[in-house]
């Protein structure tokens, strides 16, 4: 408690306001809120130390899973249900905007979100030095790497997927979708990752409809997969993003 009353004073000092009341129940969302309306910057040794500290207590309280304990569904393909914050692997794949820095809507539950949270400032300060060294905004189907930072994984790939209308992808879109897939495992493949672990990319606010993504999704990493030495976890977070894999992938109950 002590520790995230320092961070949100930092926050709320950067930004000239007056720290708000505190609670138990409050501090945590009131910290993550600063953070995540927070442009990307320059911030004090002192300020990383301690926001390393709360960060990585925080995710070890959620419980790490380390991917060397899942059991493949097929060779080189695992099917996970859980916070992918809390995965231990080479590299977690984040479905990004075109902007690339993140999702500044405060505790925002989209992956974006969740991943700038828990990795810390640094990876929106990362993210911004590469878009401004490109000078344009992040294409639809490409892949960017960066540090994990806080994160149990070693790497985070950054990935902007199709936006989709009335939940009706085009053949363009459909062809946008893949190139997702493809750019992150070549991505991971070139930084020496042995696994990588992908979101459900477009899925969400992005409307494309869950099992035809899951669909492109296992088509192309089986294909990526039978001529390159990588693990890939499809990570899913609700039920019914699960038993859109479990279909696609010919899994039985």
């Amino acid at each position: 408690m002590e520790k995230i009353e320092y961070l949100i004073r930092i926050l709320c000092d950067e930004r000239q306001l007056f720290p708000p009341s505190l609670t138990e129940e409050n501090s945590f969302d009131i910290y993550r809120s600063l953070v995540n309306v927070r442009e990307p910057g320059e911030i004090g040794e002192e300020y990383l130390r301690t926001e390393d500290e709360v960060l990585k207590k925080a995710i070890l309280e959620k419980g790490i899973t380390d991917v060397r304990m899942l059991k493949a569904v097929e060779p080189h393909i695992f099917l996970w249900q859980g916070d992918i914050t809390t995965l231990k692997c080479d590299a977690v794949v984040n479905a990004a905007n075109s902007g690339m820095t993140g999702c500044y809507a405060p505790c925002h539950n989209c992956i974006d979100n969740c991943i700038h949270t828990f990795a810390g400032v640094r990876l929106r300060l990362s993210c911004d030095r590469l878009m401004k060294m490109q000078g344009f905004p992040e294409p639809v189907g490409r892949a960017k790497i960066t540090d994990a930072f806080n994160l149990p994984s070693r790497y985070v790939i950054h990935t902007v997927g199709p936006q989709v209308a009335n939940g009706k992808p085009t053949p363009t879109q459909q062809k946008e979708l893949a190139s997702c897939y493809r750019s992150c495992m070549e991505t991971a493949v070139e930084y020496g990752c042995g696994n990588i672990a992908f979101c459900c990319i477009s899925t969400g606010v992005f409307g494309y409809p869950g099992k035809e993504a899951a669909r492109i999704a296992v088509d192309e990493v089986r294909s990526f997969v039978r001529s390159h030495e990588l693990n890939v976890i499809f990570n899913v977070f609700t039920d019914e993003d699960k038993n859109n894999y479990r279909s696609v992938l010919g899994i039985d109950e």
